[in-house]
């Protein structure tokens, strides 16, 4: 499958946390052409504050491999990582990143920081940004519509 087929699914994702009254982000990762690991918001449920869906993915992925580390493999996710999710995506290994929805305010990716490439870090991550942006992005702007 291609990057737009992935994302595709990680929007499916996307509605499963919304439907539970969090914020709609859904995450697949992805090895072989296989889905290893996915994810959706989860922290008001969970009463976990790093419940986002790339760290429920991220967990998810090491399971199944049986591995902490996941390398070779591809998170697709519906909005761009925060720093958190950045520093479990280098901790894994994870080789690119596909996102959909640009965080202007939070995304550590490329947008209020550039962690994929920072000078510190011994992994470097690869990324495809705005795959199925508009789609991502009304999925959020329609649900803090309907919160406010």
């Amino acid at each position: 499958m291609d990057d737009e087929a992935w994302m595709r699914k990680a929007i499916a994702l996307a509605h499963k946390a919304e439907e539970l009254g969090e914020v709609p982000v859904g995450a697949i990762i992805v090895k072989d052409n296989q889905c290893v690991g996915e994810g959706f918001n989860l922290p008001i449920k969970n009463n976990d504050s790093t419940a986002h869906a790339e760290i429920m993915a991220i967990r998810a992925a090491g399971q199944q491999l049986n591995n902490y580390r996941l390398v070779e493999t591809t998170l697709f996710v519906t909005l761009e990582p925060c720093v958190m999710c950045m520093g479990a995506i280098q901790h894994a290994r994870i080789k690119r990143i596909v996102f959909g929805a640009l965080d202007e305010k939070r995304g550590a990716v490329c947008s209020a920081l550039t962690l994929t490439k920072a000078d510190y870090t011994n992994h470097h991550v690869e990324w495809k940004g705005e795959v199925l942006a508009n789609e991502c992005s009304t999925l959020l702007t329609s649900f803090f519509k309907k919160r406010r």
